[in-house]
């Protein structure tokens, strides 16, 4: 009987989840807090549908094992040297002042000092599945702002595990002094370190075994099993389930199969995930706001607006523009879900009482909901904000590197905004014909690396009048937007324009919904990187068929020329663009497979693996993780998790997908088409 109240519970959950996450999804609102609001519907305090709150609570903590788990999957000690400065600085300054702010202002009003610390450190974290879910969603993930969010949001999860360890002391439980508090972190730094040597040691060998088996089935129960014994082995040996499931991911993530693991766990997070987000909805209580709304009002208007604030020192203390720094504050300025499980842990060791636990769940649950709101309006207000108060100069760390209006006094010269891959590239192709060219980046650090191998760099926000207008924007021939935030290319563009209506606008852009209101704001040429990527695809599938080059040449100019329009669905008269350059070639297609675990191409090079001598399918590319590799050589080694992009006719795709997920299909191999000589 208990089985089928569990049943219907979650029938009830996920029928009640459907509705409100299509409702959310017709105004375009992202899902996660969707579950907030179904939870708060079928709550207690509301329809009362779910029978036992506390059974979802328990299903609920499973979803947050496992979020930890795949946070330690995806984080590495690679990836934080990478983004060694927004992670450390970022970070923890984030949460070091954020937790002083707190407890300071939670003082004040009359808590205990264990009690303020323990709030602190609650208001502190934010909602790693929210924001970077809506940073993912408009594509300023790669943007400043975007990198520095990332970056305190990564602090923010490794955060977490010294905190619960804390909780005992916190809470003045006997024989939980400053002693004890530093035996448990040194228990924890050793079971740290034995989790690292088996990670490097014992994991890898053991994964490779497994693979051999070529069973996706073994691999899932392998990776399930290391997890668990981590998380087990560490919680026995006196941490937190929330340490062991963090390193039990650490362990994978060293291994070459990181990335495999993580695709066949995340399905199981997200919804246990949900789980967790519906159970935090149900625990809030309407009579509490109703009793208290000016007490809850007041709370989420201060959190909002103190964590905004305070996450701003830190890209202010690493030289990132006014603007750049709020819209990084104001991403991570939730309180997040990590906060919820150290809330309840700390109301059953009797650090808060009821009433503050209840006023810190609903101020808690309203930035949430708020959070998408706040990621898509606010660069419109901070915009705005820009226009009445001088950002750039209320900080120290805000002011640009000091370039002055007639500092510069080149003509017919190339602005470049932007110092990444682009920019570089871009800089090194002028400088070998000569051309006058100035770069104008906001991450400091690269700004001085530039300057110290002789680039013309200078630090500054080239969305702002002044800035352009020092790089002499009114005499230059052209500007070349190669940065990766949206909003910024756009106000970029317009700025621009109204300044020097002659010069040459070229904007990069991710999507190709940005192309039509960039040409409107008086961008000229528009290069949308997923049709460039398409364009390639594009013109070596005809190379392979025998088109000839000067054919190809001309219908990627053409396309091109019409700003990607055949690409973006085709206008009357363009037909030759899809067909007449292919006419009486047999039907072909191009497909994306990815390697599993069990495939026997993995490990061995293009032309070890003989796929095409197999399959008769063609290698384009190759795309692991954020890398992309074009017409790889006959060398290149295969990895568990490489996407390749592939071409070939429907059943050569069939047999090259069958290959890389291990499951090699009996067919005649196919001979590959021939080029014209």
């Amino acid at each position: 009987m208990e089985q089928l109240l569990v049943l219907k519970d979650l029938a009830v959950i996920f029928a009640v989840s459907l509705l409100v996450i299509l409702a959310f999804h017709r105004v375009k609102l992202p899902p996660l807090p969707g579950f907030i609001v179904a939870g708060v519907l079928l709550g207690p305090n509301a329809l009362g549908l779910v029978s036992d709150v506390h059974r979802v609570e328990g299903l609920a903590e499973v979803g947050v094992v496992l979020l930890l788990f795949t946070i330690g999957i995806e984080f590495s000690l690679g990836r934080l040297r990478e983004m060694g400065r927004q992670v450390l600085v970022g970070g923890g300054l984030q949460v070091g002042l954020t937790i002083a702010a707190a407890a300071a202002l939670a003082a004040a009003l009359g808590h205990p000092w264990r009690v303020a610390l323990f709030l602190g450190c609650l208001i502190a974290l934010s909602s790693t599945a929210l924001v970077l879910k809506g940073l993912t969603d408009k594509g300023e993930i790669d943007a400043p702002h975007g990198r520095l969010a990332t970056g305190v949001l990564i602090f923010q999860d490794l955060c977490v595990v010294p905190i619960m360890l804390a909780l005992p002391f916190l809470a003045g439980r006997a024989g939980a002094g400053g002693a004890q508090l530093a035996l448990a972190l040194g228990k924890a730094a050793l079971i740290v370190i034995g989790v690292t040597i088996l990670a490097r040691t014992v994991v890898p060998p053991l994964l490779t075994e497994i693979l051999k088996t070529k069973s996706r089935e073994l691999f899932l129960i392998a990776i399930i099993l290391l997890g668990t014994l981590t998380a087990l082995g560490t919680a026995e040996a006196g941490a937190s389930l929330a340490l062991g499931a963090f390193l039990a991911g650490l362990v994978i993530s060293e291994s070459d199969y990181g990335h495999q693991a993580l695709a066949e766990l995340l399905p199981f997070r997200d919804v246990f995930i949900s789980l967790f987000f519906v159970a935090v909805g149900m625990l809030v209580e309407f009579d509490f706001i109703r009793a208290h709304p000016a007490v809850t009002l007041g709370g989420v208007l201060v959190v909002l607006g103190g964590k905004t604030l305070v996450a701003s020192a830190g890209p202010a203390v690493l030289g990132y523009a006014g603007r750049v720094a709020l819209l990084a504050g104001l991403a991570v300025s939730q309180v997040g879900e990590f906060s919820f499980v150290l809330a309840r842990e700390g109301r059953g060791m009797g650090l808060v009482s009821e009433t503050t636990y209840q006023t810190f769940l609903a101020v808690a649950v309203f930035t949430m909901l708020l959070t998408p709101f706040l990621l898509q309006g606010g660069p419109a207000v901070i915009d705005r904000l820009e226009q009445l108060v001088p950002l750039d100069r209320l900080l120290p760390g805000f002011r640009p590197s000091g370039i002055t209006a007639g500092e510069q006094p080149l003509a017919d010269h190339v602005v470049i905004a932007g110092y990444g891959l682009n920019g570089r590239n871009l800089s090194a192709a002028l400088r070998s014909i000569a051309a006058p060219y100035l770069i104008v980046e906001l991450n400091a650090q690269t700004v001085r690396q530039a300057r110290s191998n002789g680039e013309p760099a200078f630090y500054g926000d080239a969305t702002r009048e002044e800035i352009l207008r020092a790089l002499g924007i009114e005499r230059a021939r052209m500007l070349v937007a190669a940065i990766s935030d949206p909003a910024a290319t756009r106000r970029m563009v317009r700025i621009a324009r109204g300044i020097n209506p002659g010069v040459h606008i070229i904007a990069r852009t991710r999507y190709v919904v940005e192309i039509p209101e960039l040409l409107r704001l008086g961008a000229n040429d528009v290069i949308p990187e997923e049709f460039e990527t398409s364009i390639e695809i594009f013109a070596r599938v005809l190379a392979q068929y025998g088109v000839e080059p000067r054919e190809i040449d001309r219908l990627v100019e053409q396309i091109r020329a019409s700003h990607y329009q055949a690409l973006r669905g085709g206008t009357p008269g363009s037909d030759s663009l899809r067909v007449g350059a292919v006419a009486g070639i047999p039907q072909m297609a191009v497909g994306r497979i990815r390697l599993g675990p069990a495939s026997d191409l993995v490990g061995k090079s293009l032309a070890e693996s003989g796929l095409r001598t197999r399959t008769g399918a063609l290698v384009l590319s190759v795309n692991r993780g954020s890398d992309t590799t074009r017409s790889p050589d006959p060398q290149f080694e295969l990895a568990v998790g490489d996407v390749l992009v592939v071409v070939g006719q429907p059943r050569q795709l069939e047999a090259a997908r069958a290959l890389a997920s291990g499951q090699e299909m009996a067919q005649s191999v196919v001979a590959p088409p021939h080029q014209n000589s």
